[in-house]
């Protein structure tokens, strides 16, 4: 299908479809005799994919990794997608609620509290949470949570300084190669400290979670705190250390 027969089919817009091809997002792979780009079965699976993911308001640099991860599985995504929208619908459920409700007080015909008018609204939501949660399963959050909930005060303090002194020792080598051995070995500290207190990490998943440290800007802010370029330099160290016990793994085995 050509360009314009996508858009009308949909029923978005042809400039869209052209900026998705700029942008490396959706670069149709097939073209026709007359040099124009045409759009296979699978471009429309993958440009089927960017709309579930923007209806739940995914940035399209963020759709844009999601995609290119070499674990994107189309059916894992579409059951997600799934799981979220109907959870959408349930928070817009609930405001739906909420509005007749206000709407009848204003009018007279009930009487809310103030605790009435904002039940609605929901903030306990931890963001970071719902990410892990997302990327790694209940699971392991759930078993990082039971952890953190049987450690008395002291002892949450201490992994917390614990987890600082590592970021400093990090912070204090970010303008060294991030393949460096004093960077390694720093950051096997980091590597040894998740898996301790925060579940299990394969190489990919350290991998990966390294490369959200520069991807989500609010794991860039936090990290940076303890030196401008620190997230940078812990997502290039992290992947070097990944890769290279990867090898390893792999010579070990003989492959």
């Amino acid at each position: 299908m050509k360009v314009k027969e996508v858009a009308e089919l949909i029923g978005i817009s042809v400039r869209t479809l052209h900026h998705y091809d700029e942008i490396g997002l959706l670069s149709p792979k097939r073209k026709a005799e007359s040099g124009y780009r045409e759009y296979t079965d699978e471009d429309l699976e993958t440009l089927q994919q960017i709309l579930f993911f923007r209806e739940l308001g995914f940035p399209l640099k963020k759709i844009k990794d999601v995609l290119n991860s070499p674990s994107f599985d189309r059916q894992e995504a579409l059951l997600l997608q799934k799981k979220m929208l109907l959870e959408k619908r349930s928070r817009l459920d609930q405001m739906i609620l909420l509005i007749e409700r206000t709407i009848q007080h204003a009018e007279g015909e009930i009487q809310m509290t103030n605790k009435e008018k904002f039940e609605g609204f929901d903030f306990s939501q931890n963001p970071y949470e719902k990410e892990a949660r997302e990327r790694w399963g209940n699971k392991a959050v759930d078993r990082s949570n039971a952890k953190l909930a049987g450690m008395s005060g002291e002892e949450q303090e201490a992994m917390t300084e614990k987890m600082n002194a590592i970021y400093r020792k990090l912070a204090a080598l970010r303008k060294e190669a991030p393949s460096s051995d004093e960077a390694h070995s720093a950051i096997k500290e980091w590597y040894d400290f998740l898996n301790d207190n925060f579940g299990s990490y394969s190489f990919e998943v350290f991998k990966g979670l390294g490369q959200m440290y520069v991807s989500d800007e609010r794991f860039t802010k936090n990290i940076d705190q303890f030196g401008e370029g620190l997230a940078k330099f812990m997502c290039e160290a992290m992947a070097a250390f990944a890769d290279k016990k990867e090898i390893e793994r792999r010579s070990d085995l003989g492959d």
